[in-house]
């Protein structure tokens, strides 16, 4: 019984979400509340020039985790939101299939130093750990440092994203490449990311988010 626990004190940490104690990552009520945001299909259509695949819809529990782990200093949240986004891919049937390298966002150095880490990487990790497909974690290099987009319009995020990118290192041409994100939104921040690998004649076969915004999403 002591030795019980004694593992069980050891192995027990608080829930990133709630601070509740859980011998799991999350606790079993924050896994309940976030699986309410899962999409009934990963797969939507219509949201930009590129198949977008999201395992859930950002608002109320999914949102509220995300700013944990992007502000709360969580990073082993990434990694577990890529590995159930990848469950999700692997889910669909009509995902892209050949050889395919999975690129993240890149945070621009001066706020991967505030951060301490690039949250899509972590996503991006996670996803690739269960697909089993190679990633580029340098594939593509932040230039710029732009401003947080929810606070700008539509044409004010078309400039801040302008030029924000260069191509890094770990891809050639014709590589295909899906582009690895947090949240999309109105999805500029992914469609410049696009164009800087179009001009290098690498093409972009998709985008896989963690959440993107409710318009036209479905909950399962």
């Amino acid at each position: 019984m002591f030795w019980r626990s004694l593992r069980t004190l050891l192995f027990v940490n608080p829930c990133p979400c709630c601070g509740r104690r859980s011998p799991a990552l999350i606790c079993g009520h924050c896994q309940r509340q976030l699986q309410t945001c899962q999409l009934k299909s990963s797969l939507l259509n219509g949201r930009g020039l590129f198949p977008l695949f999201a395992w859930g819809s950002y608002g109320g529990p999914l949102k509220r985790a995300i700013a944990h782990l992007k502000y709360d200093q969580h990073p082993e949240l990434g990694v577990l939101f890529g590995q159930w986004l990848a469950e999700s891919w692997l889910a669909n049937p009509t995902r892209p299939t050949g050889a395919i390298t999975v690129v993240p966002i890149p945070l621009h150095p001066e706020k991967l130093k505030q951060r301490g880490f690039n949250q899509a990487e972590l996503i991006a990790r996670g996803f690739c750990r269960i697909t089993g497909l190679p990633l580029a974690p340098q594939g593509l290099i932040r230039q710029k440092n732009t401003l947080a987009m929810f606070q700008l319009s539509l044409a004010d995020r078309q400039r801040n994203a302008m030029n924000a990118f260069r191509l890094g290192s770990g891809l050639k041409r014709h590589h295909h490449v899906l582009l690895c994100d947090d949240i999309y939104t109105t999805g500029t921040t992914v469609q410049t990311a696009a164009q800087t690998l179009q001009s290098h004649n690498i093409s972009v076969c998709g985008v896989i988010v963690v959440a993107a915004t409710p318009q036209g999403t479905h909950h399962a």
